[in-house]
Formats: structure tokens, sequence, C-alpha cells
């Protein structure tokens, strides 16, 4: 290589990139000034600390494997960091062989999973959140005061399934929306008392309440809401800086609520183009090319890892300045359960 051609690469190896063999020369090599609008909080809640905890402490002290139903927390990240040290994750307790170990992952179950793990003799922990058990204690005091329970939440949702597994079949009805708490019919003489999801929207949840609350004027609920600080404080951080922004990304999984819905406050607040992503490779950077004030935030369940992550990259292809916006400060602090402690 002459000497010409040395100085080029080390020039784009400097502002684009490492050098790959096909060096492209353009007339104007500075970047583009990009700023980021760095939502605060963000990220993993205590809930998810928590529950990781959990099985990493559980591959120290019984070795691997760990069986885990479900995915501890909805981050691929996380699970397969877990799965490279020995846990194995899995749909129902009929994969856990006889003798193994398994935990339950942060959302909750159903009461009949730990019955049929105590019935198999399986060892088992539980990862549950504790702000997804308050809610679970409440659905049960409500039935016992006979009332009917309805949940606000997404079918399908391990929270929500797991929620509606606390009370026996047609205890419970799930609605998902306003609209959904517009048309629902009760038994014929119950109370009504409502519980909802931790991860949901803000704003939707309270648009439904509304509803309830005109339709059924003794409703009962939750003295404070149920959806839990940390899906509350990402979504006020994410509303502080979306109408600042010409684009937002949240770093979280699609199978992920809090995420899901932290892109929908972002896209309610005014930001034209709010995306989800999981990794940085998810960016289309095609699309930033008249971009220049970017947001970004991560759900719950993401590790600040995938947050750099996404920074570095724009630093590869931008001249970046951060501005961290900071709406809450979070101490929250679960305990770890009893045997794990010792």
């Amino acid at each position: 290589m002459n000497v010409q051609a040395a100085i080029c690469t080390r020039a784009y190896s400097e502002y684009i990139g490492p050098f790959d063999g096909n060096l492209v020369i353009k007339g104007n090599m500075s970047k583009r000034a990009v700023t980021i609008l760095l939502a605060a909080p963000r990220g993993f809640c205590a809930g998810v600390d928590r529950a990781i905890q959990i099985v990493e402490l559980a591959l120290e002290r019984y070795g691997a494997p760990v069986y885990v139903r479900h995915e501890i927390v909805h981050n691929r990240y996380v699970v397969e960091g877990l799965e490279r040290r020995g846990a194995i994750f899995i749909d129902e307790l009929e994969q856990v062989p006889d003798g193994g170990r398994v935990i339950f992952s942060a959302h909750g179950v159903a009461k009949s999973v730990p019955d049929d793990a105590r019935r198999r003799g399986l060892a088992f922990l539980d990862a549950t959140c504790p702000l997804v058990t308050k809610v679970h204690r409440e659905a049960e005091n409500h039935h016992a005061k006979g009332r009917h329970v309805v949940m606000l939440g997404h079918a399908g949702h391990p929270e929500a399934v797991g929620t509606m597994g606390q009370l026996p079949t047609g205890a419970m009805t799930l609605l998902q929306s306003a609209a959904e708490a517009e048309t629902f019919q009760p038994p014929a003489g119950a109370q009504i008392a409502y519980i909802t999801q931790t991860t949901l929207s803000v704003d939707d949840t309270a648009s439904a309440v509304d509803v309830l609350n005109r339709r059924f004027p003794d409703l009962a609920g939750p003295r404070k809401g149920d959806i839990c600080y940390a899906t509350t404080n990402r979504q006020a951080a994410v509303k502080a800086i979306a109408g600042r922004c010409d684009g937002l990304f949240v770093i979280g999984a699609p199978n992920s609520s809090n995420s899901r819905r932290l892109v929908e406050v972002a896209d309610g607040m005014g930001c034209g183009y709010s995306r989800l992503i999981q990794r940085a490779d998810d960016i289309v950077w095609a699309d930033l090319a008249d971009r220049r004030r970017i947001g970004i935030s991560a759900g719950a369940s993401a590790p600040e890892v995938l947050v750099e992550e996404v920074i570095a990259a724009f630093r590869q292809r931008f001249e970046v300045s951060i501005e961290q916006i900071t709406t809450a400060s979070e101490d929250m602090e679960f305990k770890l359960p009893a045997e794990l402690r010792a």
C-alpha cells in the first residue's frame, strides 16, 4: 500500500470504522452532528434485577442445569447469557426431569403451576416480581369478598395468564381496552372489582378505569394503581423527550409489554418516527438521513449494556452529543427468596 492509500485508510478508519479492503473515499469525511436525548429512568427495574439474580444464584448454589419456566424476563440477550451459564428455558413443567430444579419467571404463574411442581416433588424457586404478587393477592381478596374481578391486561401475556390463574375459572374477566370495558356484562347482581397488569399504558388504563367507574358506581379497586413504578416512570421519561425528538428508539423485546407501551407513548406524544429495537443491528440507518435529535429509552427488561451498544453505533456514524433527561430517581430493591439469602 502506498503512502497516499495508507493516509486514506487511516481516515476511513477514524471516521467510518475499521478498513475492510473496500475503501470508498468521499469528498467530505466529517460526521453529521446528532443529539441523543437519553431518557431516565430506563432499563432494568427491581423486579427484573431480582429475577435474574435468582437464576444466577441458583446456578452458583445448586449447579447446572437449572430449569426456568418461560423466559425469566423478556429479553433474548439476558436469556442467552443465562443459557450459556447452564439455565435451560422450558415451556411447561413436563419438560423438567424428575429431581430437577425449576424457577418460575418474573411474570408470575397460575396457582396450578406450583401445585403441579409439588405433586411431582420438584424443587422450585418463585421469581415472580413482588408487585405482580401484590396484584395476585388483591384478586384473592376481592374474590373472598364475593366480588367479580375484572382484570385490565393483554390476552396471552404471561403476567395476565398467571394472574387470571389465581382464581377459579369464571371468577375473573379479562378486558383489554376502554371499548371492552364499555360493553362488559358482569354476572347478575355481582359487585365489580378491578385489577390491572403491571405493564400497561398509564393513559389507556386510566381511560378504561374511567369507563368502569362510570358504569359501576360501587367499583372496588386498588388503593394505589397496579401499574408498577418502573412502567410509570419509564413512560413519563419518554413523554418528557418524545416531543423534542424527530426519531426515538426503545430498546426491548417484541414480546415485552412495557417496551411496546413506550413506543406507543412516543407515538402519542407526536414523535413521528418511533421504533422498538432489540439491538443496534436493528436500526435502519437510512431512515435517519435527516434526523438530528434522537431519543433513546429501554424497557424494564433491557440491560444498560444494550443502550451503550446503541450509543456506540451512533458514535461510529455521527458526531454525537448526549443530553440525559431524568424525570425520577429509583432506589427500589426486593428481597431474594430466603433459601438464596443464606
